[in-house]
């Protein structure tokens, strides 16, 4: 058979009205054909449904504190607003991987000990004196502290104040629950006690993992890092120190991520955090990675550019950052510093992490 015979027995490509056919018909098998959404599936770059979006907490803390007149914290279980992105409405979600949301103990209060295979983390925004209890140790929350909820460790919230003085206080949680609900794999459990026993003096875990030491017969199986309390006043020391001796990256101004200090890798399997500090007068350079960024505001006032839109922030604002979105901060009057998290952890173990570093304007 000549090439030129063969090529015209080929079938004519179907017309749209046969397709539909087609396609009816397979539907009742469950089947659906690739070429319909293949580029969608794999598309040439990311394509988040997310959308930048900014949360300022001078207009969500009035509508915390009218919740605490609604609902007790023990019987909300954990009275917190979730801050959902406005591309993602009813997911409870502020990334397609991660939530986030603002939780009020109000004086007096506990909110009951319970665990549950989602890992979660807490960074204090608004308060101070209120503890929680993690496996068995307490921990009392200062602004800006970072703390740790290993999955399936049993954890409780109080707020019995410091110093004489009792006050609301307010942080952001981040959770993995998007993730978790993806893999259908969620468990939790509810304590037979409204609080722990605590076994360990305040402070223990820090006493022996925070010291770039480690006990020598210690065996620590857990993913999670042993310091579950990451204080901010040693964390903003070591900003403070690196922006007297050094200038800042010209994208991300001075920036540094937790560790779990037995590994070097992230302080939580799930999700990697980071402090940073850009100096007053930074005009940072725009930058995108995969990994779609949550981050609240510790300290002063700037500008966050999200994929051409631009939000002017303030201390204790939350702000969301999506997949592949280009950033650019800048800190124009005042030193500015950020607490941020995301899904990196489980991009970098996957090997699909991507970052870029924008020399023009993105």
């Amino acid at each position: 058979m000549n090439p030129t015979a063969q090529k015209s027995a080929a079938p004519a490509p179907a017309n749209a009205a046969e397709r539909r056919n087609y396609y009816e018909r397979i539907r009742p098998l469950h089947l659906t054909p690739l070429w319909e959404s293949l580029h969608a599936l794999v598309p040439r770059e990311p394509a988040t449904p997310c959308v930048p979006a900014l949360w300022r907490y001078d207009e969500i803390r009035p509508l915390l504190m009218e919740s605490a007149a609604l609902i007790t914290a023990e019987e909300a279980v954990r009275r917190v607003l979730v801050l959902e992105n406005p591309a993602l409405p009813g997911n409870s979600s502020i990334t397609q991987s991660i939530y986030a949301g603002l939780q009020l103990i109000m004086p007096g209060e506990v909110a009951p000990s319970h665990r549950h295979v989602q890992s979660a983390l807490r960074f204090i925004v608004d308060g101070k004196g209120a503890y929680t209890t993690v496996g068995g140790e307490r921990t009392t929350m200062y602004p800006g502290d970072f703390i740790i909820t290993p999955s399936w460790a049993w954890h409780d919230h109080g707020n019995e104040g410091i110093g004489g003085t009792v006050e609301p206080v307010v942080w952001l949680d981040g959770l993995d629950i998007p993730m978790l609900r993806f893999f259908d794999a969620g468990f939790a459990e509810n304590d037979d006690a409204k609080v722990q026993h605590v076994a360990r003096p305040e402070g223990n875990s820090l006493a022996r993992f925070g010291h770039n030491m480690v006990p020598v017969r210690h065996d620590h199986a857990s993913p999670t890092s042993p310091i579950f309390n990451y204080p901010y006043a040693r964390s903003r020391e070591a900003l403070a120190l690196l922006q007297k001796q050094e200038a800042p990256d010209a994208w991300l101004g001075h920036k540094l991520r937790y560790i779990n200090p037995l590994t070097g890798g992230a302080p939580m399997p799930t999700i990697g955090t980071q402090l940073q500090l850009l100096p007053r007068g930074f005009a940072g350079k725009a930058h995108r990675a995969t990994d779609g960024t949550v981050y609240s505001v510790v300290e002063g006032r700037g500008i966050a550019e999200i994929a051409g839109r631009r939000f002017e922030f303030g201390p204790r604002d939350t702000f969301v950052v999506p997949s592949w979105a280009p950033l650019r901060l800048s800190a124009p009057g005042e030193d500015v510093v950020l607490f941020s998290f995301s899904d990196r952890p489980v991009q970098q173990a996957m090997g699909i992490l991507r970052e870029a570093f924008l020399d023009e304007d993105a």
